[in-house]
């Protein structure tokens, strides 16, 4: 990732740092239950993009552990997924559906696969570990030259939240979690509005007191120019929604997910 030695993090014993911001230590807790691993957050993301993919095959930009892949596979649904981190991707076989996934293991700005899809798709943030713009227009790129003509391209990010920075305020904290036996959980975001990025904070500090502190850089980008990023890679966009229920984007939406289509 362009620019990552503006950020530090501590890369623990077995880490591979090819692995990037996802390596062994953050893999082996990903797929953690509850939060985005809930049912109830992962079924519906699975039954729209199953709508979406019409029969499919489907690829996944950023395909994490395969939360979302290896059930669409598991439909019978024919999933290829893009991966940076070994650690990751590793883990896609041990889930229901996983075997059948087809992982490459590349950078999703270049790294083709072979054939063209459906749908390609991108969840829970991801575009936004892309710290430029260019890469993020690379990005979109490669997802058009994936997609069959009539394709779509399926993004899954939150809206920037800098209307809660008041005037000489660049951070906005996202979860205080204590822990039920001591310790606890803080994340926060900090913002750099001038360079249009924010790195993703995560303060964890067990019971008996030892604490661990993670930064992941992203670079954030408006609707609207998402919408100029894909207009560059010759898609129009098709929908976007405030979320997987299909509800209304508005003014007050805390993320969005949105669609273009290849003419």
């Amino acid at each position: 990732m362009n620019e990552s030695t503006a950020f530090t993090f501590t890369i623990s014993h077995g880490d591979d740092p090819a692995d990037g911001w996802f390596p062994e230590s953050v893999a082996i807790g990903y797929d953690s239950p509850g939060g985005a691993n809930a049912p109830e957050v992962v079924g519906p993301i699975v039954e729209v993009l199953e709508a979406l993919a019409d029969g499919g095959p489907v690829l996944e930009f950023a395909l994490g552990t395969g939360r979302v892949a290896a059930p669409l596979a598991a439909r019978g649904l024919p999933v290829s997924g893009v991966e940076l981190s070994r650690a990751m991707a590793a883990r896609v076989p041990g889930k229901p559906g996983g075997a059948s996934v087809e992982v490459t293991i590349g950078d999703m700005t270049t790294t083709r696969v072979a054939g063209h899809f459906s749908l390609v798709y991108l969840v829970f943030n991801t575009i936004s570990n892309v710290v430029t713009q260019d890469g993020q227009v690379d990005v979109f790129c490669n997802a058009a030259a994936h997609l069959r003509p009539g394709g779509l391209f399926v993004v899954e990010v939150g809206v920037p939240d800098l209307r809660r920075l008041p005037p000489g305020q660049d951070s906005v904290p996202f979860a205080v979690a204590p822990g039920t036996e001591g310790g606890g959980y803080i994340g926060f975001d900090q913002y750099e509005v001038a360079k249009q990025r924010f790195t993703s904070n995560h303060v964890t500090v067990s019971p008996d007191g030892a604490g661990r502190f993670r930064r992941v850089p992203f670079r954030y980008a408006w609707p609207a120019e998402m919408d100029l990023m894909a207009r560059i890679a010759g898609m129009n966009l098709k929908f976007r929604w405030a979320g997987w229920d299909r509800s209304e984007f508005t003014a007050d939406s805390v993320k969005h997910v949105s669609a273009w289509q290849k003419p």
